[in-house]
């Protein structure tokens, strides 16, 4: 688990990296507008694909450390009457969790693979380009981990449950 968790924050760690590339190139097409007029090339399609990078490359920490969002309040209330159904319906919630992952882990599969097949490009051709299979497949790597983290945390929650029983 300790190898699994190390992966999972360095996946975290990159998206952290991310967000201070994004923060940088923003900031240098912001100083480029106004000192030169005009916009440098590919800053807004970066700025698209490393959003969504972002947030699949945490999304596997967000989900170990129970960060995701969540309605608290009645799974509070349940958790003091019934704790073991409040127990079972957040592991539901991961294993939901870990479906829509998987399928959305399963989805960006075959995109990797077309834009690796087509040479997928972001850019303009003779100005500047990039290709676009690097984020498609570290997008690939988070859904995967957070499908599988999400299934690790229900396994969790449910030993935990039958161990107090």
């Amino acid at each position: 688990m300790r190898f699994w968790n190390r992966g999972v924050d360095g996946l975290a760690a990159l998206g952290t990296i991310m967000i201070v590339f994004l923060m940088a190139i923003i900031v240098a097409d912001v100083v480029t507008r106004n000192t030169m007029g005009e916009s440098l090339p590919l800053i807004a399609e970066l700025g698209a694909l490393t959003v969504v990078l972002i947030v699949f490359l945490q999304l596997g920490t967000a989900v170990r450390n129970d960060r995701l969002a969540s309605t608290e309040f009645f799974l509070a209330t349940l958790s003091t009457r019934w704790p073991g159904a409040a127990v079972v319906i957040r592991a539901a919630w991961d294993l939901a969790g870990a479906a829509l992952c998987a399928g959305i882990a399963w989805s960006s599969w075959d995109i990797l693979w077309r834009d690796i097949n087509h040479r997928e490009f972001i850019g303009v051709i003779g100005v500047m380009t990039m290709p676009t299979s690097p984020f498609r497949a570290l997008i690939f790597v988070g859904a995967a981990v957070a499908a599988l983290q999400f299934v690790l945390t229900a396994v969790a929650r449910l030993r935990g449950w039958s161990a107090s029983r």
